[in-house]
């Protein structure tokens, strides 16, 4: 690899600091994998195979990576010096495993996994072999769709690499548009469940409160929900926990048992999700003093009675203000 000093993100790399360009191959066409390689194609990087099983993933290549061959996995190594390996998580071991048993796996050969779980010791088969190993996960939900490669500018990259591969992968991810950001092998696991924490549940929570809404009889959820969801990732992003609003934060106790009776009726599989996240909420809230004590004690016990008060304050007996503060 002919790679020279690190560049920052935002500054684009002169010809003298690429990487040389490579022949890259694609085992398992998923979403991530030909995005990736088609932005790679961009940065004068020639894709020459990719593997791929299913039919979305067939149409995912054709679209993404048109005229580069579909061909097994064992031939996507011998044709290609830079192999991304963008399968599921769970089926990476065995992969790699399989593939270095098999002797697919060359000497020199940069073979690259996008799991955000491992880092680099999962392709310890494939460095004992002579290969040259580096984990690049994007910290980014990707369609499958050509979106994917527009969406990588500016996109953060977990990577963890061996010291002689930081300047190399570093190179690779910004020359795919993306902002490196060094992750250590034991932190991997925790790194990849504060993503899954923020974005996988973040699409639960939005599909649910849209199914809610039109339960209720919103006929555009989206449209009302873009506006205020937008405001509250900004908001959440720039000022962490003093950006809570709501019922929780503000101690309303009798809100939150009217809500919980509500989703009981409407829709009990919400039920349990709205409990554990408001518990959390009404925790950090107390933490960071947005909760005050005299008014989490009563909010507490709703929420450990699973919404279900003896006792509540009417929402017209609220002091004057609080049904407007904060909201």
């Amino acid at each position: 690899m002919n790679v020279n000093a690190p560049h920052a993100a935002h500054e684009p790399l002169d010809a003298r600091d690429r990487p040389a360009r490579l022949t890259v191959g694609v085992v398992g066409a998923g979403r991530v994998g030909p995005a990736l390689a088609a932005a790679l194609r961009l940065a004068g990087h020639r894709p020459v195979a990719v593997s791929g099983v299913s039919d979305a993933s067939v149409r995912r290549a054709a679209a993404l990576l048109p005229d580069v061959p579909l061909v097994t996995p064992a031939e996507v190594l011998a044709r290609a010096e830079l192999v991304l390996l963008t399968v599921p998580d769970d089926a990476l071991p065995g992969l790699v495993e399989g593939l270095a048993e098999t002797g697919a796996v060359r000497p020199g050969q940069l073979i690259v996994h996008t799991s955000g779980r491992y880092g680099t010791r999962v392709l310890e088969p494939a460095l004992r072999a002579g290969a040259l190993p580096l984990a690049l996960h994007p910290a980014m939900t990707f369609t499958g769709t050509s979106v994917d490669v527009q969406r990588l500018a500016g996109c953060s990259f977990g990577v963890t690499a061996p010291e002689e591969l930081r300047l190399a992968a570093e190179a690779l991810v910004i020359e795919m548009g993306g902002e490196p950001e060094w992750v250590a092998e034991e932190a991997r696991p925790l790194y990849h469940a504060a993503l899954a924490l923020g974005a996988n549940h973040l699409v639960t929570l939005v599909a649910q409160s849209m199914e809610l809404l039109r339960t209720a009889g919103v006929e555009a959820p989206d449209r009302m929900l873009g506006p205020l969801l937008g405001a509250a990732l900004d908001n959440a992003l720039r000022s962490g926990d003093a950006a809570l609003t709501g019922p929780v934060a503000r101690g309303d106790a009798g809100t939150v048992a009217a809500h919980v009776a509500q989703l009981r009726e409407h829709a009990p599989q919400a039920v349990a999700g709205y409990l554990a996240m408001a518990r959390t909420t009404a925790d950090r809230a107390l933490a960071h003093g947005l909760l005050k004590p005299e008014l989490a004690e009563d909010l507490l016990d709703v929420l450990a009675d699973g919404g279900r008060p003896e006792t509540g304050r009417p929402d017209d007996d609220a002091p004057d203000g609080a049904g407007g503060e904060d909201r």
